[in-house]
């Protein structure tokens, strides 16, 4: 995949950093695999805002995706990658042998024409879904379950990679994108390479009005709010706020949100690395 800077003719595009969506091959979504979104608007069932800074937003449709890989030792061929505006990797569609047509997470590398196939036994090949007591140690992976046939949880956006470092017993361990190791099942499936769309996060996206298109509306800083409306509201002038904390009173810039008692934490080996600060 590769960027491309836009020609400044207008403001809102001086500073966009746009893809070139030269690795697309299909501009129309499978039919059969995709259904209808209702859209919120931040707004529960009874009608009142209980999200805010969403609403608005083009109109789109969800692309159902695979993430279990269940249909084992049937080989699969990549007809098309398409995009989708519902996540930042790219997607790829499948046709089974047996005529069935499925969407993938596709994998970085991954060309129209290469067949995949998932379940016990298979190569460790890009695009190929193994059990992770299968997968050689130090593959990069993604597509991750952390319950056996539940699905893909863990590591699906566009870019981000995993590395199987050891198995222990029923346990793989494995080194996740935030830099935090962690055990999972052996039982558990997970998709071989890197996701696509690795330069996603240089994207910029040039002016306020493409984030309303993807349903984003403006965010408010607490500092700017009334002591009514926000913890660091009020104040002559413009006043710091106090220290940083939510609308609702919890703390920001290292107080840990964690749940202290949560059942995963034994499975967690180490944590992941603080962001540094500049």
């Amino acid at each position: 995949m590769a960027l491309r800077k836009i020609k400044p003719t207008t403001p809102g595009q001086r500073r966009k950093i746009a893809a070139t969506f030269s690795e697309i091959t299909k501009s129309r979504p499978e039919k059969s695999l995709t259904k209808g979104i209702h859209k919120s608007g931040g707004r529960n069932s009874q009608g009142r805002m209980t999200s805010r800074y969403l609403g608005g937003g083009h109109k789109k449709r969800y692309r159902v995706i695979d993430f279990a890989r269940d249909k084992e030792e049937v080989p699969g061929k990549i007809a098309s990658i398409e995009y989708d505006p519902n996540r930042s990797a790219r997607i790829a569609l499948v046709v089974y042998k047996d005529g069935e047509k499925r969407y993938i997470i596709a994998p970085r590398g991954i060309e129209i024409g290469q067949e995949i196939v998932s379940g016990k036994g298979v190569a460790p090949e890009i695009g190929n879904a193994l059990f992770l007591s299968e997968i050689p140690l130090g593959t990069v992976i993604h597509n991750i379950e952390l319950y056996p046939g539940k699905g893909a949880a863990m590591v699906r956006s566009a870019g981000s990679y995993a590395q199987l470092v050891s198995r222990e017993g029923k346990y793989a361990l494995l080194k996740l994108p935030s830099g935090e190791t962690r055990n999972i099942l052996i039982t558990c499936k997970a998709t071989i390479g890197y996701v696509s769309n690795s330069d996603h996060q240089l994207e910029r996206s040039g002016k306020a009005g493409r984030t309303r298109w993807k349903g984003r509306r403006p965010r408010v800083r607490g500092v700017v709010m009334n002591p009514v409306d926000h913890p660091m509201g009020g104040g002559e002038g413009r006043s710091s706020g106090g220290h940083p904390r939510s609308r609702n009173g919890v703390l920001a810039k290292g107080f840990k949100t964690r749940d202290k008692k949560k059942l995963s934490d034994k499975f967690i080996v180490e944590r992941r690395k603080p962001k540094r600060k500049k």
